[in-house]
């Protein structure tokens, strides 16, 4: 049976029919089309499918699609505004925090949600922040330092 379930994403206001019992995940790739949702595991392990639940991270796989009616999501398809992209997306390019990138919507998603409560995190704010999220590919130095980029703004390219 499909139930409907309306919510905003990445600041659109979005309807659509959710099978019973689907997860957010299976309903943003599958329904709404918005890829940029990666599913690593499924059982809440990797945190590839890190999202923003007003503005809170959670793990997507994990979330009933009809637990989100009426709420905020926002996914790293949502960070670019135009063509301007986000301090962070900027900040992995520049510090090269993504290999094959599988895991990197996810940090993002988490990475954002860390900033926007916390705007001058230290190292270990980071390291916590992003303590549910696996890399097997670029290594956590990578990422970690592109968030405190971020977070302070340094725009300088890595030589």
């Amino acid at each position: 049976m499909k139930t409907p379930v309306q919510f905003r994403l990445n600041g659109e206001d979005v309807a659509a029919f959710a099978e019973s019992g689907a997860n957010l995940l299976d309903v943003l790739r599958e329904v709404v089309g918005d890829l940029s949702v990666k599913g690593g595991c499924w059982q809440g392990s990797c945190g590839a499918c890190t999202v923003l639940i007003d503005g809170a991270p959670r793990l997507s796989c994990l979330t009933l699609a009809e637990s989100i009616a009426g709420r905020s999501i926002e996914t790293a398809a949502g960070l670019r505004r135009g063509a301007e992209l986000h301090p962070l997306q900027i900040a992995f390019m520049e510090r090269f925090a993504a290999q094959c990138g599988y895991c990197t919507s996810g940090m993002l998603m988490a990475a954002k949600a860390l900033l926007d409560r916390n705007p001058s995190p230290t190292r270990e704010d980071v390291v916590e922040a992003l303590g549910g999220n696996i890399c097997r590919c670029t290594g956590y130095e990578p990422i970690i330092q592109a968030v405190l980029d971020a977070a302070s703004g340094d725009r300088r390219r890595r030589a």
